[in-house]
């Protein structure tokens, strides 16, 4: 039973240890002084708290030992004890330093729930963390990145994880399977294909770790969607494409691309959204126009399964699968 529960001492951290030691120290020679002279400590509580003052060299002089006996005792706490509870209180500083030191440099696991994952490191992940930093302060943001040595935020509301995206240790020390959405973005330092192999890769890695989680894929080539939907995705970017409509618009209208940035920007947020049908159900879009018009909330499109239709006919009746797509001040 002893050599168990000495095992099972050994296996405690340093830190506790130590206390632990400290502590057996201080109350031991409270007692040892307390039952030696209970004239000048005539409390147990006077002479732990004699011990505490004397192993901490802080020596306030309210309680002295007055024989040889006495005084030995406290020369030998002194030489004992001080150095256990110095100890403690430097392992104590140390371990704090380095759980720091963890912390930015990605190593320490999340254990909150609900946040939300970006992973890999660029432009795009880094406006996106920006732009959720400033209208959401409800999620923390999990950033999982292999290329970066620190947290590239100060604020604690994104947690970095260092490593690679597609290794489970990686992932779970992300909290995956307690996390509402996650953003793959797609890999800069790779080529197209192989970029959106990588985040196939990772998706994978993630539906096989949790199968619930929602998960957002930045995908590079057209050819590469498919396969993106059979791992699992639940949406996907292809912001080539996106970029492409944009340049190609450049062309045909001067101006177009500062005014759709600048919509965007205005609508940032959770002010474009889908909402269910609910009671607009069998009303017409021009009816349901009017009635949000009144509410201060545009009204641009529906969508209808996979498809999502912008400003379709007035005479248009809404059914209840379908969602509205909003626009709210």
């Amino acid at each position: 039973m002893s050599n168990d529960l000495y095992s099972s001492f050994l296996r405690l951290p340093l830190i506790i240890r130590t206390l632990i030691i400290a502590l057996l120290i201080i109350f031991s020679f409270g007692t040892i002084v307390y039952l030696i002279e209970p004239s000048t400590f005539p409390t147990l509580f006077e002479g732990i708290w004699w011990a505490i003052i004397t192993a901490s060299t802080v020596g306030y002089g309210d309680f002295v030992p007055q024989t040889v006996l006495g005084k030995i005792i406290g020369i030998t706490l002194i030489l004992v004890g001080a150095g256990f509870v110095s100890t403690y209180f430097i392992t104590l500083a140390t371990s704090a330093v380095t759980k720091q030191n963890e912390y930015l440099e990605g190593k320490l696991m999340f254990k909150g729930k609900n946040h939300f994952i970006v992973v890999g490191w660029n432009e795009r992940s880094r406006e996106v963390i920006s732009s959720l930093l400033h209208s959401d302060r409800t999620h923390t943001i999990v950033l999982i990145d292999q290329t970066l040595e620190s947290n590239p935020f100060s604020d604690h509301h994104v947690h970095f994880i260092k490593g690679r995206s597609n290794q489970d240790e990686v992932l779970i020390k992300a909290n995956i399977p307690h996390a509402e959405k996650v953003l793959i973005t797609a890999d800069q330092n790779k080529d197209e294909l192989h970029a959106d192999m990588h985040s196939i890769l990772t998706l994978l890695a993630i539906k096989g770790i949790n199968s619930q989680v929602y998960c957002i894929v930045e995908i590079l080539t057209a050819e590469q969607v498919a396969n993106a939907k059979r791992a699992g995705a639940d949406e996907i970017l292809q912001s080539n494409i996106m970029s492409s409509y944009i340049m190609v618009n450049s062309f045909k209208t001067e101006g177009i691309v500062n005014s759709f940035i600048h919509l965007l920007d205005e609508i940032n947020g959770s002010r474009l959204k889908f909402t269910a049908t609910g009671e607009y159900a069998g009303r017409t879009f021009q009816e349901i126009c009017t009635d949000l018009l009144n509410e201060h909330k545009l009204l641009i499109g529906i969508k209808r399964g996979e498809n999502t239709i912008v400003n379709p006919p007035q005479h248009t009746v809404i059914e209840d699968s379908d969602e509205l797509f909003i626009i709210s001040d």
